[in-house]
């Protein structure tokens, strides 16, 4: 595999592009409350979106798409923050703060970065939607979704910063959304979406994480934003459906088996609220002394304020087949036992 050394290859972690300042909370967080401003340890809201979340250790660390109100024109980014306890979360930087690589031209697109740690290698390997238009000097931002490829970075370090390696099409197809998984048995997989073929992938990783080298299954329906856990001997899928920034009803299906065959898509909410107008990114799955608990994780997104964009997290309603995101209201977790609570509501 060739290394891209250019200007844009080598990452860094400091700017923070268009960042207003408030003062940091009086204290610590006791509860998630979806929707509502979350606020990091410097009192800012929470920038990370179409996120995913890797545990080590016992801290988590969530990685999102930096969308600043005044970004510089060319420019993406990666924001990660950390947390012990998934309510309260501390910046750590932009790990990736780039412009275009290869060539790609000014009008590109970085999109729901996900992060692997490899045990064997010691490397932090993250992956992205990376596209942008066939012609590097098309200007249309409608053009931008035409390379449609997967992009690769690795780092010594969680909070990097990160060296882009490459881009690509994984298996030779499209890929858009991309979704992250890690197996019971520590086998690494990436989602993503080909629209030519009207469903989307499930790829086992290479040894090192840094290639898509297996389909594992491939699922013939028109989903996005894909995510997936295994609970109680079951595999659990969902997406949301392809509407660009329009909500729409999330649905999921059940395997034995990673290969399949799976089930019929189900709606995981009422249709009529529009999955409580968010999209999918992320199930995350909290392994407690007392019990499990499968968070969903989804984005609220304002396309035309998208620093505003909030965040819906709620624990699941799983098991023997069936999943449901319940209402979404206030709520507290307790990693260590894994249990959850809803603060009791005032009059």
């Amino acid at each position: 595999m060739k290394t891209l050394l250019s200007a844009a290859a080598v990452i860094v972690a400091l700017a923070l592009p268009g960042q207003t300042v408030h003062a940091a909370p009086a204290q610590a967080a006791t509860s998630i409350t979806p929707s509502a401003l979350w606020l990091d340890d410097r009192g800012e809201h929470i920038n990370a979106h179409g996120g995913g979340i890797t545990k080590v250790g016992d801290t988590w660390y969530w990685f999102g798409e930096y969308r600043p109100k005044n970004a510089v024109p060319g420019r993406r980014y990666v924001s990660c923050y950390s947390s012990k306890d998934l309510m309260n979360w501390t910046f750590r930087g932009l790990p990736i703060d780039m412009t275009a690589p290869e060539n790609i031209g000014p009008n590109w697109v970085l999109e729901r970065p996900k992060v692997f740690y490899n045990a064997r290698t010691k490397k932090f390997v993250m992956y992205m939607h990376i596209d942008g238009p066939l012609d590097p000097n098309e200007t249309n931002p409608h053009m931008a979704y035409k390379l449609a490829r997967i992009g690769v970075a690795v780092s010594d370090k969680m909070t990097g910063p990160y060296t882009y390696l490459r881009s690509f099409r994984p298996l030779g197809q499209e890929s858009r959304d991309i979704g992250q998984f890690i197996d019971d048995d520590g086998t690494a997989y990436l989602i993503f979406e080909a629209r030519p073929t009207k469903g989307f992938f499930i790829a086992r990783l290479s040894d090192d994480y840094l290639d898509v080298v297996e389909e594992t299954a491939f699922i013939q329906a028109p989903i996005e934003g894909g995510a997936l856990v295994h609970h109680d001997g079951l595999y659990y899928l969902l997406g949301s459906g392809l509407t660009g920034w329009r909500t729409n009803p999330n649905k999921y299906a059940t395997a034995k088996s990673l290969k399949g065959p799976w089930s019929e898509f189900r709606d995981i909410a009422p249709p009529e609220t529009n999955t409580y107008q968010s999209q999918s990114t992320l199930l995350l799955k909290v392994v407690g002394s007392k019990q499990t608990t499968i968070v969903f994780m989804g984005d609220q997104w304002k396309p035309d304020s998208q620093w505003d964009s909030r965040y819906l997290w709620m624990p699941l309603e799983i098991g023997k087949g069936k999943l449901w995101l319940p209402e979404p209201h206030e709520w507290s977790i307790d990693v260590k036992r894994g249990t959850v609570s809803f603060p009791t509501k005032k009059p």
